[in-house]
């Protein structure tokens, strides 16, 4: 029985320089992603957002790239989300079982499908939990407004929050492809079946939208802290402004009856 195991171990991985040091046999490539046979029936497939899958690899084997890997990464992480698919070839049909996966051939571009999809769902992991905390986040500071009716955060402070929401929405627009099959697809039915398959098994479209709307939900919450500080910064200008000019004015009268 083969294994796939993806990772997600960066937030970038600089797929275009790690090309030029990896010498193993190069079946596809493009800006974003590596795929490579580094061995018999041994698969490698480097994503630029960070992900890398591996088929058919020991853990001592993972240990030793990810050591290499670290220095083409940006923001390596100190612990990675991980998925995983049991696949087993030779099978009279294709079919998806819970954490296994039966295929007639063992095709790279069948191999290839599969990892995809098992990288897919551990970035979908990852993303889900970036926008978990930023939920929490946003929640405090809502329930903090609730409770006291002001906000406890600086204007800088809600500008870096916004950054990284936005930063962390544009990430997931431009590295997953789940609503897009792959190119390969388009003329391969049996192997858009699968592509589409493996998509639905991993539940892609549904997690994919509940990340979408949790960050739409911070996204609408941190407009509406925005417009608040924005209020009180000009309520806090127009008071400046009065006192200045109550200042102006005690100076007048002051000259003129001294």
């Amino acid at each position: 029985m083969d294994k796939v195991i993806s990772y997600q171990v960066a937030d970038f991985i600089d797929v275009r320089n790690l090309k030029s040091v990896l010498d193993s046999k190069l079946i596809h490539s493009d800006s974003s992603e590596l795929f490579y046979e580094t061995g018999p029936h041994r698969f490698l497939y480097v994503f630029r957002h960070g992900s890398v899958s591996f088929l058919n690899y020991s853990e001592e084997d993972i240990r030793s790239f990810f050591k290499f890997l670290s220095d083409y990464c940006r923001n390596f992480f100190p612990e990675f989300f991980n998925d995983e698919l049991l696949v087993e070839t030779g099978t009279p049909e294709n079919r998806i079982g819970h954490n296994k996966i039966e295929i007639k051939t063992a095709k790279p571009e069948v191999l290839r499908m599969i990892m995809l999809n098992v990288s897919q769902s551990v970035t979908l992991d990852y993303y889900s939990n970036q926008t978990e905390k930023l939920l929490e986040e946003t929640n405090r500071h809502t329930q903090l407004l609730e409770k006291k009716g002001r906000l406890a955060i600086s204007g800088r402070s809600l500008k870096k929050f916004i950054g990284k929401t936005l930063l962390l929405k544009n990430r997931i627009a431009e590295n997953l492809y789940i609503f897009d099959s792959p190119a390969e697809t388009w003329e391969n039915e049996e192997l858009d079946k699968l592509h589409r398959d493996l998509t639905k098994s991993f539940d892609l479209p549904e997690r994919f939208r509940d990340v979408s709307e949790g960050l739409n939900i911070v996204k609408d919450n941190l407009e509406l802290f925005k417009d608040i500080l924005q209020y009180r910064n000009s309520v806090l200008l127009e008071w400046i402004i009065i006192v200045l000019i109550a200042i102006e004015v005690i100076h007048f009268l002051w000259q003129q009856f001294s």
